[in-house]
């Protein structure tokens, strides 16, 4: 029986309570989610760490994840790359983690279709590999 865990997309606009909801979720379901953390071109702000609240990396780090095909979304925003890593997504699935992709509705809104079928494409190759070991 697989040990895979599922990917679970949370959306809403900006100020709607999903940071608030998130951190309850994990302060009572902490060992079995695991937030998706971002990738961006920004730099960390006061407090921040990376690794935590996002990965901080160079615009040409960024750029060669777009080429190698090693995100499951991105997006240019006020001059800085923000997207979602697969690698650190699959990590955690594979480790049995649901995997939590909060979105922001209006990114939610700009993202195409194409993605969010990537997106599940993804998820399926996981299982079907988790499913054949």
């Amino acid at each position: 029986m697989s040990n895979t865990g599922k990917l679970v997309v949370f959306s809403g606009f900006s100020g709607s309570g999903k940071g608030t909801i998130m951190k309850e979720l994990m302060a009572k379901h902490g060992d079995d989610y695991a937030l998706s953390v971002s990738a961006t071109t920004r730099g960390p702000r006061p407090g921040e760490e990376h690794g935590r609240e996002y990965f901080f990396i160079s615009e040409e780090e960024f750029e060669q994840m777009i080429k190698a095909d090693g995100l499951l979304e991105y997006a240019k925003y006020v001059d800085h790359y923000y997207g979602t890593p697969k690698s650190y997504v699959n990590e955690q699935l594979s480790a049995g983690k649901n995997v939590i992709l909060e979105i922001e509705s209006v990114g939610a809104l700009n993202s195409s279709l194409n993605q969010l079928e990537l997106l599940i494409s993804e998820y399926k190759k996981l299982i079907r590999r988790s499913i054949s070991m």
